[in-house]
């Protein structure tokens, strides 16, 4: 049993952890070479398809040294985007070390000192890797220096190319000369670290746990300490790509758990399971609720499809317990739902996932987040613009922030201050890495960044940037609804929370936006942007005109007086019951509002 090493992959998007993952199952043999294929762990067609790891991964790799030792190596493949850090942090604490995975061509990036802060605080044992060192541009001693200034790094890195497995058997023998073994403590009371979770269609929830006191066997009864939920172990086993069962996973070991658990929500990511008779007392610590950060409601183009979307957001949150959803109702849109998300790559899986899989349209309302008001009183917490209490009844708005660690290059220093400024950041601070590369740290409002802020980074600095971000306390923050009215009615999809220096210039913009975008119908329509029931910004639809003159040839004015008057009575009436048709690209339109276009 002291010949267990745990240990997971660490990176940013893009430098490689799931290739290199590739090359130790192929090198340790875990699988052939004809079985093999890019990104194995990466099941889901999304995450193949788009080159990112969404859900943490586990498997299991048997492995013989040259002098005939044999060894237990469980790896974990982390996500590295920043909507996914508590899964990442989980899969941290189920692990002795980390294998750090810096690309050589683009050097230390925003999550790669995310997770070695994450790494560092869970006492892991750091290897560091210089990857994709065949490529030209490869910048090998660039990227060491970054690792030993700016990640405080100072172990010698190991250089190799997932991709052509340069190395490969370097980082086998670090990890295990430097990874320290998996304590071993069978004698106490069961304690099972809960680090993801998945269901299937016919044995209902699967637990991937990480033991570290007692057994997990077959036909025990087992505990789970936050839901205080007791079961009885159907079948326990390891994960080799495929699930192989086992008569009981001890300490030490990382493995699968079935129960007969129906429902994914019963389980938290993050959880201790103990034994029924003999419970222990200490349940791993770090368990935290997870909640949703981004709310958009979701609509079905057609109603007859709500059924449909509703039996597609119930199957799709069994294999993803992390969003919620609750139906609403829009005057607008109809019959939807409110759904919340980890950030707005989550809200954009979640999206695709439901038209591909479900085969469904869906409008999306633009993204807000969770704002927490003192109103008569009471603190209440709104997660939909529209049910924003009066300005007269409000005493307090806290905004959610988060603070922001920024790496890009020196050059674009200056487009980057001015980004976060505009954002309405607050500067933490500035640190240079090496002569070329800065790491900035800002407090920015989270409704700031959920929406064109990645993109706008990208494009100021050339794509050279990175970002990387973690949830604070909420502040205090001067903010205003923006409602829209069509034709004298306020459409609620529409609503908009923004900070009260930025309401006239979003709310022209808006204006202007809808004209261009809502056809012309035939009587006129007013566009409105009002802010505590004064109209700040109006824009006007003209309407269609039929030619009723066109057949009078000649004769008295005043008939073609009275033939005007008759059109315009009638085109007075058509306005006051006239129903106004918004297209969906007007929705889609407020969504990708982008903060450049009005500032």
């Amino acid at each position: 049993m002291s010949n267990i090493r745990n240990f997971c992959i660490i990176a940013h998007i893009d430098h490689g952890k799931s290739t290199l993952a590739d090359r130790l199952l192929e090198y340790t043999g875990t699988i052939s070479r004809r079985e093999m294929k890019e990104q194995i762990l990466d099941d889901m067609e999304l995450e193949r398809e788009r080159g990112i790891t969404i859900k943490a991964k586990a498997v299991r790799m048997n492995y013989t040294d040259d002098s005939g030792e044999k060894y237990v190596l469980n790896l974990i493949d982390t996500p590295g985007h920043v909507d996914f850090t508590y899964e990442v942090s989980r899969a941290l604490a189920a692990c002795e070390g980390a294998v750090l995975v810096i690309d050589a061509a683009q050097g230390v990036e925003a999550q790669t000192l995310a997770n070695t802060i994450l790494a560092k605080n869970a006492k892991l044992k750091i290897i560091p890797v210089i990857n994709k060192i065949d490529l030209p541009t490869a910048d090998v001693d660039g990227a060491c220096e970054q690792m030993k200034e700016g990640l405080e790094v100072d172990v010698e890195p190991i250089l190799a190319s997932a991709k052509e497995g340069i190395g490969i058997k370097e980082i086998i023998n670090s990890i295990l000369v430097n990874i320290p073994p998996a304590k071993v403590v069978e004698e106490n009371p069961l304690s099972a670290l809960i680090f993801d979770s998945f269901y299937d269609s016919y044995r209902g929830v699967i637990v991937i746990v990480r033991v570290f006191d007692g057994k997990i066997k077959k036909s025990m009864k087992v505990k789970f300490m936050a839901s205080g939920a007791e079961h009885e172990v159907i079948e326990v086993g390891y994960m080799k790509i495929k699930m192989i069962e086992s008569d009981e996973i001890s300490s030490g070991e990382v493995g699968y758990v079935v129960a007969g658990i129906k429902d994914i929500h019963d389980i938290k990511i993050g959880d201790t399971i103990t034994g029924c008779i003999n419970p222990t007392k200490c349940p791993h610590e770090g368990y935290k609720e997870i909640n949703p950060f981004v709310f958009v409601g979701l609509y079905p183009n057609s109603t007859s499809e709500h059924d449909d979307l509703k039996i597609a957001l119930e199957k799709l949150r069994l294999s993803d317990s992390s969003f919620v959803y609750f139906p609403e109702t829009s005057v607008a849109l109809g019959f939807g739902f409110r759904c919340g998300f980890l950030g707005s790559l989550h809200l954009e899986i979640v999206k695709e996932r439901l038209e591909r899989e479900f085969g469904l349209n869906l409008l999306v309302t633009a993204p807000n987040v969770v704002y927490k008001i003192k109103s008569k009183g009471r603190l209440i917490t709104i997660d939909n613009p529209a049910r924003f209490p009066n300005n007269a009844d409000i005493e307090e708005i806290r905004e959610p922030y988060v603070e922001a660690t920024i790496i890009c290059p020196a050059d674009y220093l200056g487009a980057m201050l001015e980004l976060c400024q505009k954002r309405r950041g607050k500067q933490i601070s500035m640190k240079y890495m090496d002569t070329k590369i800065v790491v900035l740290k800002y407090h920015i409002p989270l409704a700031e960044i959920i929406v064109g802020f990645y993109d706008a980074l990208k494009s100021v600095s050339k794509g050279y940037a990175s970002f990387d971000y973690a949830h604070i306390d909420p502040l205090v923050s001067d903010l205003v609804k923006l409602e829209i009215m069509i034709n004298s009615e306020v459409v609620d999809a529409f609503t908009v929370i923004t900070h009260k220096s930025k309401a006239q210039s979003a709310a022209h913009y808006l204006s202007e936006k809808l004209r261009g975008i809502i056809p012309r119908h035939m009587f006129e329509i007013p566009i409105q942007v009002k802010v505590n029931n004064k109209i700040i910004a109006r824009e006007t639809i003209s309407a269609m005109r039929k030619d009723v003159l066109a057949k009078c040839y000649g004769g008295d004015i005043t008939r073609k007086r009275k033939l005007l008057e008759k059109q315009k009575e009638g085109k007075r009436k058509m306005r006051q019951f006239g129903r106004v048709e918004i297209p969906p690209e007007a929705f889609v339109a407020i969504l990708k509002i982008d903060e450049k276009d009005f500032i």
